[in-house]
């Protein structure tokens, strides 16, 4: 029998990876990343104006390399690799001309912020996400924003558009469409065919640009045209039929494939979001939530039809039929910062590093303490005995992304006394990611969705013990950790086979492909009841923060 294989490539915020997978078993026969130079760089973004944005040729060197690379290592036949399947973060649009070649592209907008992908975590779309929600329950019409937790987020499509239109009246003019990242680089692959007929990921503007089946496509032009009338031209040249990532969107094209090493009769299909090709590279099931666990995280769970029905979910970030797998409604929930939270705790503390021991020691030297400090921070916080007087904190040091979007909101840190210290911070900040876990798996429950068990993937689930028991005992829930190291790339391999008619469905694949699980952590009984404690605290901290303090400013 013959044997075939799939690639699938996973977009991150920091990297691209691709993997090359046995279609029969899902054996990983090699993979290969490549780190964002420019991003790395810290080009074209400003962190404190909540800015961040990369250029596509990050992504476009990322895509040749890894995918070359990872064919040419692995030794496998050319015509023997039958698809890809691509997924990346989102909502992250970027403004494309009339040819769909994105804006950045050109010599005109190569330095143009305004001209590049508007990564998932950037903010600056809040007064239009505002704008948006405002205008959704009061203009009289269907409220666009019901199937997407009922509150349109700064992070998403619309609100990102609506901002750079307004900032910068060059991108503007010579954006003929937007597109989504996921979506750009499918069709580059597939040779850049005619937008119109360009097939467009169902997961994306189901989940992010209020595309719905029901109101026939992307929302009405006359809700559009009150928040801008340029809405409405743009929509024109964007979309109304949407397509899930079994479905191929096209062939290699020739150019790329002779850049890859591979053929053009290799099928790419419709691209994904890293989380729901995640949830599938992970064994997602009914009542079963997987959280893609990394700088922030996704969180996916799917329901069939008859269950779910017309009931849409308040505060979250979506449901969308076939987004995750075909023929079950796709629901996502999410936080704005897990890891970050982290991450930004150990620049703070590393502030003496950065500026005064530069002399003295290199930057691979400084990086290498302060992973160290990390690593021992932890050790510590995870000997430090938990109590409902130690510290708590928020976990909003990027807005709150569900339950109910509000990215205004900002951390805080309560309970300090001179006893405090380092590792009683850090403790206190991993819990608070764990805290808001739970308002989330909290929001689910209450609005019916049932949630037996629930699965990590992603750098944190693989690497922190001390977060995935954590996690476990303020869900008072087993977790289950998936074996695969790249479980987004493995899903969007999985969505390949089937584009590719190796398996007949997505299901199929999941059963054939999927790589199982390597640990549980159960919760401990002794620490579940004291969790309870301190969760009824954090959330009367949150309520105080939300309530009492102007976070507009």
């Amino acid at each position: 029998m013959e044997n075939k294989y799939v690639i699938g490539l996973d977009f991150g915020s920091d990297s691209v990876r691709s993997v090359l997978v046995d279609a029969s078993n899902g054996a990983t026969l090699g993979s290969k990343v490549h780190w964002y130079k420019r991003w790395k760089e810290g080009k074209y973004c400003d962190p404190a104006a909540n800015r961040f944005r990369q250029h596509p040729l990050d992504h476009i060197e990322g895509m040749e390399y890894t995918i070359s690379e990872v064919v040419k290592e692995a030794g496998v036949p050319a015509d023997a690799v039958k698809g890809i399947c691509i997924d990346t973060t989102g909502s992250s649009p970027i403004p494309v001309n009339e040819a769909g070649t994105a804006l950045s592209l050109l010599p005109e907008f190569a330095e143009n912020p305004n001209g590049m992908m508007v990564l998932w975590k950037d903010h600056t779309a809040i007064k239009e996400a505002d704008e948006i929600n405002e205008l959704a329950r009061s203009w009289g019409g269907e409220d666009f924003t019901k199937f997407e937790g009922g509150i349109y987020s700064s992070e998403w499509f619309w609100a990102k558009i609506l901002h750079i239109a307004r900032e910068d009246e060059a991108v503007k003019n010579a954006a003929h469409s937007w597109v989504e990242h996921c979506d750009l680089m499918t069709y580059m692959l597939i040779g850049e065919p005619e937008l119109s007929t360009f097939k467009r990921s169902r997961c994306a503007a189901g989940h992010k640009a209020m595309w719905h089946e029901s109101w026939g496509g992307l929302p009405a032009d006359e809700f559009l045209s009150k928040l801008d009338p340029y809405l409405t031209e743009l929509k024109s040249n964007l979309y109304s039929e949407t397509y899930t990532s079994d479905e191929v969107a096209g062939n290699l094209s020739q150019e790329w494939a002779d850049k890859l090493g591979l053929t053009t009769d290799c099928v790419v299909a419709v691209g994904t979001f890293d989380a729901h090709s995640g949830a599938v590279g992970a064994e997602v099931e009914e009542n079963t939530l997987v959280r893609v666990m990394g700088t922030s995280t996704c969180d996916i769970i799917v329901s069939s039809n008859d269950v779910i029905g017309t009931n849409c979910v308040a505060g979250i970030c979506g449901q969308v039929d076939g987004s995750v797998i075909p023929g079950m409604v796709g629901l996502e929930a999410g936080q704005s910062a897990f890891g970050d939270v982290l991450a930004w705790f150990k620049n703070l503390i590393s502030w003496p590093l950065d500026n005064l021991l530069t002399f003295n020691l290199s930057a691979e030297q400084i990086e290498e303490i302060k992973n160290d400090i990390i690593a021992e921070l932890s050790k510590q916080a995870e000997s430090t005995p938990v109590s409902e007087s130690a510290p708590i904190a928020l976990d909003w040091v990027n807005g709150r992304r569900t339950p109910d979007a509000n990215q205004n909101l900002k951390a805080a840190i309560v309970n300090l006394s001179l006893g405090t210290t380092a590792p009683h911070i850090f403790r206190a900040l991993v819990e608070a990611i764990c805290f808001g876990s739970k308002k989330i798996v909290d929001r689910f429950q209450s609005e019916g969705v049932t949630i037996n068990s629930v699965v990590g993937i992603g750098g944190v689930a693989k690497k922190s013990g001390f977060i995935m028991q954590t996690l476990a005992n303020v869900l008072n829930m087993p977790i289950k950790v998936a074996v695969s190291e790249q479980a987004p790339a493995l899903g969007a391999a999985m969505y390949a086979a089937v584009a590719a008619g190796i398996h007949p469905d997505t299901l199929s694949a999941v059963k054939a492909m999927g790589n199982g699980f390597e640990k549980t952590y159960e919760p401990q009984p002794e620490l579940v009841e004291t969790y309870a404690g301190i969760y009824k605290k954090y959330e009367l901290l949150g309520e105080f923060v939300e309530n009492n303090i102007n976070n507009k400013g």
